[in-house]
Protein backbone atom coordinates (compact mmCIF):
# COMPACT_ATOMS: atom_id res chain seq x y z
CA UNK A 1 0.00 0.00 0.00
CA UNK A 2 1.53 3.53 -0.71
CA UNK A 3 1.84 5.72 1.91
CA UNK A 4 -0.38 8.36 0.46
CA UNK A 5 -3.71 5.53 1.36
CA UNK A 6 -2.13 4.21 3.86
CA UNK A 7 -4.47 3.92 7.37
CA UNK A 8 -4.79 7.05 9.16
CA UNK A 9 -3.26 6.87 12.89
CA UNK A 10 -5.91 7.67 14.57
CA UNK A 11 -9.48 5.62 14.59
CA UNK A 12 -13.17 6.54 15.72
CA UNK A 13 -12.73 9.86 14.42
CA UNK A 14 -16.54 10.34 14.74
CA UNK A 15 -16.09 9.97 18.48
CA UNK A 16 -13.74 12.33 18.86
CA UNK A 17 -14.77 15.49 20.49
CA UNK A 18 -14.73 19.20 18.16
CA UNK A 19 -11.56 20.21 20.33
CA UNK A 20 -9.95 16.43 19.86
CA UNK A 21 -10.33 16.71 15.88
CA UNK A 22 -9.07 20.20 15.34
CA UNK A 23 -5.96 19.07 17.98
CA UNK A 24 -5.18 16.14 16.25
CA UNK A 25 -5.21 17.76 12.69
CA UNK A 26 -3.11 20.52 13.90
CA UNK A 27 -0.09 18.14 15.15
CA UNK A 28 -0.05 16.45 12.05
CA UNK A 29 -0.24 19.10 10.12
CA UNK A 30 3.00 20.16 12.02
CA UNK A 31 5.15 16.95 10.60
CA UNK A 32 4.64 18.81 6.74
CA UNK A 33 7.52 21.37 6.77
CA UNK A 34 9.87 19.04 8.34
CA UNK A 35 8.89 16.59 5.61
CA UNK A 36 9.67 19.80 2.86
CA UNK A 37 12.84 20.14 4.06
CA UNK A 38 14.22 17.11 3.16
CA UNK A 39 13.34 17.73 -0.32
CA UNK A 40 15.07 21.09 -0.61
CA UNK A 41 18.04 19.17 -2.56
CA UNK A 42 15.42 18.28 -5.38
CA UNK A 43 13.46 21.56 -5.36
CA UNK A 44 16.78 23.41 -5.63
CA UNK A 45 17.60 21.20 -8.74
CA UNK A 46 14.13 21.74 -10.17
CA UNK A 47 14.50 25.55 -9.55
CA UNK A 48 18.02 25.84 -11.14
CA UNK A 49 16.67 24.05 -14.05
CA UNK A 50 13.28 26.58 -14.36
CA UNK A 51 15.39 29.59 -14.38
CA UNK A 52 17.64 28.38 -16.83
CA UNK A 53 14.66 28.07 -19.11
CA UNK A 54 12.80 31.26 -18.59
CA UNK A 55 16.17 33.18 -18.82
CA UNK A 56 16.09 32.09 -22.30
CA UNK A 57 12.34 33.01 -22.78
CA UNK A 58 10.91 29.73 -21.35
CA UNK A 59 7.72 29.31 -19.72
CA UNK A 60 6.63 27.34 -16.69
CA UNK A 61 3.95 24.63 -16.52
CA UNK A 62 2.03 23.02 -13.34
CA UNK A 63 0.28 20.11 -14.94
CA UNK A 64 -2.51 18.19 -11.88
CA UNK A 65 -5.85 16.53 -11.32
CA UNK A 66 -8.46 17.33 -8.59
CA UNK A 67 -6.65 19.15 -5.70
CA UNK A 68 -3.05 18.89 -7.68
CA UNK A 69 -3.84 20.61 -10.45
CA UNK A 70 -6.03 23.28 -8.63
CA UNK A 71 -2.84 23.89 -5.83
CA UNK A 72 -0.59 24.38 -9.22
CA UNK A 73 -3.31 26.78 -10.86
CA UNK A 74 -3.08 28.68 -7.86
CA UNK A 75 0.23 29.40 -7.92
CA UNK A 76 0.58 30.19 -11.25
CA UNK A 77 -2.38 32.50 -11.01
CA UNK A 78 -0.71 34.45 -8.26
CA UNK A 79 2.71 35.10 -10.10
CA UNK A 80 1.27 38.32 -12.23
CA UNK A 81 -0.36 40.11 -9.62
CA UNK A 82 2.37 39.19 -7.32
CA UNK A 83 5.52 40.09 -10.09
CA UNK A 84 4.42 41.75 -12.24
CA UNK A 85 5.23 39.30 -14.52
CA UNK A 86 2.50 38.51 -17.89
CA UNK A 87 0.16 36.02 -17.77
CA UNK A 88 1.10 32.67 -19.41
CA UNK A 89 4.68 32.86 -17.96
CA UNK A 90 3.16 30.46 -15.14
CA UNK A 91 0.41 28.02 -16.73
CA UNK A 92 -1.35 26.09 -14.06
CA UNK A 93 -3.47 23.03 -16.24
CA UNK A 94 -5.72 20.63 -14.44
CA UNK A 95 -7.13 17.42 -15.67
CA UNK A 96 -10.77 18.52 -17.36
CA UNK A 97 -10.06 21.82 -18.20
CA UNK A 98 -11.08 25.31 -16.15
CA UNK A 99 -14.52 23.61 -15.16
CA UNK A 100 -12.63 21.12 -13.08
CA UNK A 101 -11.43 23.56 -10.86
CA UNK A 102 -14.89 24.17 -9.23
CA UNK A 103 -16.14 20.69 -9.93
CA UNK A 104 -14.58 17.17 -10.35
CA UNK A 105 -14.58 16.01 -14.15
CA UNK A 106 -15.47 12.71 -14.64
CA UNK A 107 -12.30 10.27 -15.67
CA UNK A 108 -10.52 13.55 -16.59
CA UNK A 109 -7.62 12.25 -14.66
CA UNK A 110 -7.28 8.52 -16.40
CA UNK A 111 -6.76 10.13 -19.55
CA UNK A 112 -2.71 9.25 -19.84
CA UNK A 113 -2.57 11.47 -23.41
CA UNK A 114 -4.85 14.32 -22.07
CA UNK A 115 -2.52 16.38 -20.67
CA UNK A 116 0.17 16.44 -23.49
CA UNK A 117 -3.16 17.80 -25.90
CA UNK A 118 -3.56 20.64 -23.11
CA UNK A 119 0.16 21.34 -23.02
CA UNK A 120 -0.16 21.34 -27.13
CA UNK A 121 -2.75 23.66 -27.16
CA UNK A 122 -0.74 26.63 -25.49
CA UNK A 123 2.12 26.09 -28.40
CA UNK A 124 4.82 24.32 -25.67
CA UNK A 125 8.37 24.16 -26.68
CA UNK A 126 12.18 22.69 -25.22
CA UNK A 127 12.70 26.00 -23.92
CA UNK A 128 9.24 25.23 -21.44
CA UNK A 129 9.29 23.28 -18.17
CA UNK A 130 6.83 21.27 -17.01
CA UNK A 131 6.07 20.20 -13.19
CA UNK A 132 3.90 17.29 -12.87
CA UNK A 133 1.41 17.38 -9.24
CA UNK A 134 0.49 14.18 -7.88
CA UNK A 135 0.16 13.18 -4.84
CA UNK A 136 -0.08 9.60 -5.47
CA UNK A 137 2.54 9.81 -7.94
CA UNK A 138 0.87 7.41 -10.44
CA UNK A 139 -1.92 9.93 -11.71
CA UNK A 140 -2.20 8.89 -15.50
CA UNK A 141 -3.19 12.56 -16.54
CA UNK A 142 0.30 14.28 -15.31
CA UNK A 143 1.90 10.72 -15.73
CA UNK A 144 1.02 10.96 -19.68
CA UNK A 145 2.01 14.63 -19.68
CA UNK A 146 5.38 14.35 -18.63
CA UNK A 147 6.56 11.10 -20.07
CA UNK A 148 5.46 12.72 -23.61
CA UNK A 149 7.07 16.70 -22.57
CA UNK A 150 10.69 14.44 -21.82
CA UNK A 151 10.12 12.35 -24.96
CA UNK A 152 10.25 16.00 -26.66
CA UNK A 153 12.99 17.37 -25.06
CA UNK A 154 11.04 19.72 -22.52
CA UNK A 155 12.71 20.32 -18.83
CA UNK A 156 10.13 18.06 -16.56
CA UNK A 157 9.85 17.48 -12.66
CA UNK A 158 7.47 15.71 -10.48
CA UNK A 159 5.84 16.25 -6.91
CA UNK A 160 4.46 13.68 -5.35
CA UNK A 161 4.01 12.23 -1.54
CA UNK A 162 5.24 9.09 -1.58
CA UNK A 163 8.26 7.07 -2.01
CA UNK A 164 9.91 5.64 -5.39
CA UNK A 165 6.53 6.75 -7.55
CA UNK A 166 6.23 6.70 -11.34
CA UNK A 167 6.17 10.17 -11.17
CA UNK A 168 9.79 11.09 -10.15
CA UNK A 169 10.68 8.02 -12.21
CA UNK A 170 10.07 9.33 -15.77
CA UNK A 171 10.45 12.87 -14.70
CA UNK A 172 14.11 14.76 -14.98
CA UNK A 173 13.63 15.91 -11.06
CA UNK A 174 11.28 13.97 -8.82
CA UNK A 175 10.33 15.45 -5.55
CA UNK A 176 8.84 13.54 -3.21
CA UNK A 177 7.29 14.76 -0.06
CA UNK A 178 6.54 12.48 2.49
CA UNK A 179 4.05 13.22 5.02
CA UNK A 180 2.66 10.03 6.03
CA UNK A 181 -0.65 8.46 6.46
CA UNK A 182 -3.47 11.45 6.39
CA UNK A 183 -5.89 12.83 8.87
CA UNK A 184 -8.78 11.02 7.06
CA UNK A 185 -7.37 7.99 5.48
CA UNK A 186 -6.80 9.00 2.01
CA UNK A 187 -7.96 12.47 2.35
CA UNK A 188 -4.48 13.87 0.50
CA UNK A 189 -6.04 17.56 0.34
CA UNK A 190 -4.71 17.41 3.48
CA UNK A 191 -1.12 17.00 4.42
CA UNK A 192 -0.17 16.13 1.16
CA UNK A 193 -2.18 19.08 0.00
CA UNK A 194 -0.40 21.25 2.47
CA UNK A 195 3.42 19.79 1.58
CA UNK A 196 2.24 20.60 -2.34
CA UNK A 197 1.71 24.09 -1.82
CA UNK A 198 4.32 24.99 0.23
CA UNK A 199 7.35 23.13 -2.21
CA UNK A 200 5.14 25.27 -5.02
CA UNK A 201 5.35 28.62 -2.73
CA UNK A 202 9.29 27.98 -2.58
CA UNK A 203 9.10 27.33 -6.31
CA UNK A 204 7.81 29.96 -8.08
CA UNK A 205 9.29 32.43 -5.19
CA UNK A 206 12.73 31.64 -5.79
CA UNK A 207 12.70 31.46 -9.76
CA UNK A 208 11.04 35.05 -9.56
CA UNK A 209 13.82 36.35 -7.13
CA UNK A 210 16.48 34.72 -9.12
CA UNK A 211 14.55 36.32 -12.07
CA UNK A 212 14.61 39.93 -10.30
CA UNK A 213 11.49 40.65 -9.70
CA UNK A 214 11.90 41.02 -5.99
CA UNK A 215 14.23 44.09 -5.35
CA UNK A 216 15.68 43.65 -1.34
CA UNK A 217 12.95 42.24 -0.02
CA UNK A 218 9.67 44.10 -1.83
CA UNK A 219 7.65 43.12 -4.83
CA UNK A 220 9.09 46.25 -6.50
CA UNK A 221 6.87 44.86 -10.15
CA UNK A 222 3.53 43.77 -8.39
CA UNK A 223 0.31 44.87 -9.96
CA UNK A 224 -1.42 47.89 -8.02
CA UNK A 225 -4.93 46.11 -8.37
CA UNK A 226 -6.32 47.44 -5.64
CA UNK A 227 -6.07 50.48 -2.76
CA UNK A 228 -4.41 48.15 -0.05
CA UNK A 229 -1.88 47.20 -2.81
CA UNK A 230 -1.30 51.00 -4.22
CA UNK A 231 -0.76 51.98 -0.31
CA UNK A 232 1.71 49.10 0.28
CA UNK A 233 3.57 50.75 -3.00
CA UNK A 234 3.37 54.36 -1.73
CA UNK A 235 4.82 53.08 1.39
CA UNK A 236 7.93 51.07 -0.50
CA UNK A 237 8.75 54.44 -1.90
CA UNK A 238 9.17 56.51 0.74
CA UNK A 239 11.21 53.58 2.35
CA UNK A 240 13.41 53.33 -0.54
CA UNK A 241 13.82 57.21 -1.55
CA UNK A 242 12.72 59.00 2.06
CA UNK A 243 10.44 61.12 -0.07
CA UNK A 244 7.59 62.12 1.61
CA UNK A 245 3.91 60.35 1.13
CA UNK A 246 2.67 62.92 -0.94
CA UNK A 247 5.74 62.79 -3.45
CA UNK A 248 5.44 58.98 -3.02
CA UNK A 249 2.46 58.88 -4.59
CA UNK A 250 3.41 61.39 -7.21
CA UNK A 251 6.05 59.00 -8.69
CA UNK A 252 3.79 56.07 -8.64
CA UNK A 253 1.01 57.62 -10.61
CA UNK A 254 3.78 58.73 -13.20
CA UNK A 255 5.88 55.85 -13.27
CA UNK A 256 2.63 53.18 -12.56
CA UNK A 257 5.31 50.71 -10.58
CA UNK A 258 7.36 50.66 -7.37
CA UNK A 259 10.49 49.55 -9.44
CA UNK A 260 9.98 52.67 -12.34
CA UNK A 261 9.04 55.30 -9.69
CA UNK A 262 12.43 54.36 -7.57
CA UNK A 263 14.60 54.22 -9.94
CA UNK A 264 13.47 57.53 -12.11
CA UNK A 265 13.72 59.27 -8.68
CA UNK A 266 17.27 58.03 -8.06
CA UNK A 267 19.13 58.80 -11.72
CA UNK A 268 17.35 62.34 -11.20
CA UNK A 269 18.53 62.88 -7.80
CA UNK A 270 22.06 61.29 -8.39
Amino acid sequence: MIITEAPSKFTDLEKMSVQEILSNINKEDQTVPAAVSKAIPQIEELVEGVVARMQQGGRLFYIGAGTSGRLGILDASECPPTYGVPHGLVVGLIAGGDTAIRKAVEHAEDDEALAWKDLQAHNITAKDSVVGIAASGRTPYVLGGIRKASENGIFTGGISCNSNTELSAVADVGIELIVGPEFVTGSTRMKSGTAQKLALNMISTTVMIRLGKVRGNKMVDMQLSNKKLVKRAVKMIMEDTGVSEAKAKELLEAHGSVRKAVDSFRAVSS
